[in-house]
């Protein structure tokens, strides 16, 4: 009997699932324990195993679409049983919809979008084309007119696949060359957006609405944090970042001053006796909060060890739901990209988050002197209804005493 298979729900935010691979085709005969496809969810990409035993009969979507959660993705049976009844009623239409472009040609100064998408190839209109956003993609990387391209999945759409094997000529560049702007002429591109950035939309657009937020910020002195940075890294063993130092003396702050490491739960207050803190990084499609946890009993040698694991995880969306779930505090830095300071949006449930910006050469008084030092700006983003203006203050305070005098979190 033919059995459907279903986008099972792969992390605790996930409403839709893309699938990017399809690892077997249609008239393939699979068995449980297979890897059936690999699946984009809201957070990173995860192989979808299969638990039924029988030949593929059809799939439902192409590659590149997608579908909710419990909507039917697969039907397997026996060769050649029919599946109609199966489907009727209860097969999910493609969440995905293709990309909508104007005709006329991109203009030479409109505003770079954050993921990839399928270039206009000049001279055909491939807007009306049946084709899934991942050919579209690679047709356009290898500057091939998908208007004549044949299709070979369902009523004639072109997947992946017929764009590799497409044996017509391409343009001599990599990419197809943008056409020239024409003045007077109005253009854009409509992308659709991915699961991740849904997820960070509605999540985040929640805490900034619902959250009464405000900001607390600090110049600290990194002068002795440098310096002692310098000295564990020429050892040669271990290399610690900045950022390192900043997740370690948070951890010790947050262990002084728990109103910062709780949560707003309606109504009651939570005060985490753990520490768990998540760290953002920026991936393609938008951030991931991996979360280094039990922060303050690990060494800066784990903590650094820890991050570059997650950071390579992150960057090849391999990150699993354990990796970011379970955070009571995060740390947003934008110091790398020459940001001198910022504010952020709390990363929920904590109740607040640390915004840190870069370490800048300036001149100022020291030790009564005129001299050359190095200074970085924080920003603590409190939710007020756990956290108060004095609370937030001595919890940046001590944040300031580890790492002006960074011996003291070795102590």
């Amino acid at each position: 009997m033919a059995v459907a298979i279903k986008m099972p729900k792969m992390s605790d935010t996930m409403t839709e699932g893309v699938v990017r691979k399809w690892n077997f085709k249609v008239g393939d005969t699979i068995k449980s324990g297979d890897i059936l496809a690999e699946v984009e969810t809201d957070k990173a990409t995860m192989d979808l195993e299969n638990y039924e035993k029988g030949t593929i009969l059809h799939f439902a979507i192409s590659e590149g679409d997608a579908a909710p959660v419990d909507g039917i993705i697969a039907v397997v049976g026996k060769a050649g049983e029919d599946f109609a009844a199966l489907l009727n009623g209860s097969a999910p239409a493609p969440v995905a919809a293709e990309s909508a472009k104007q005709e006329s040609a991109p203009a030479a100064n409109a505003t770079p979008v954050a993921a990839p998408v399928a270039a206009p190839v000049s001279g055909s209109d491939d807007s009306r084309v049946k084709a899934s956003p991942l050919a579209k993609k690679l047709a356009a990387e290898k500057g091939i007119n998908i208007s004549a391209v044949a299709g070979s999945g369902e009523n004639g759409r072109i997947v992946k696949s017929d764009i590799e094997n497409y044996k017509g000529s391409a343009s001599s560049g990599t990419t197809a060359a943008p056409a020239s702007y024409v003045a007077g002429v109005e253009s854009f591109e409509e992308i659709n957006v991915s699961q991740m950035r849904k997820t960070i939309a509605g999540r985040l657009a929640e805490s900034k609405f619902t959250a009464p937020h405000f900001y607390l910020t600090m110049e600290i002195n990194m002068d002795k944090a440098l310096e002692a940075r310098a000295a564990i890294n020429a050892s040669g063993e271990v290399k610690v970042s900045v950022n390192d130092m900043i997740v370690k003396a948070s951890s010790i702050a947050l262990k002084k001053h728990p109103w910062v490491n709780a949560s707003w739960l309606g109504t009651k207050i939570r005060f985490n006796h753990h520490i768990h803190i998540g760290v953002a990084m920026a991936v393609e499609d938008g951030l991931l909060v991996p979360v280094v946890r039990f922060a303050d009993q690990k060494s800066l040698s784990t903590i650094s060890s820890e991050v570059k694991v997650f950071n390579a995880k992150a960057k090849e969306k391999k990150l699993q739901p354990a990796d970011w779930q379970g955070n009571t505090f995060t740390i947003s830095n934008l110091g790398m990209f020459g940001i001198e300071e910022f504010t952020a949006i709390i990363n929920p449930p904590d109740a607040c988050i640390l915004a840190v910006g870069g370490v800048k050469e300036t001149v100022g008084i020291v030790n009564g002197q005129i001299a050359k030092t190095n200074v970085m700006k924080v920003t603590l983003s409190c939710d007020h209804r756990v956290v108060d203006g004095v609370v937030g203050s001595k919890f940046l305070n001590t944040l300031k005493e580890m790492l002006e005098e960074p011996v003291k979190m070795l102590v």
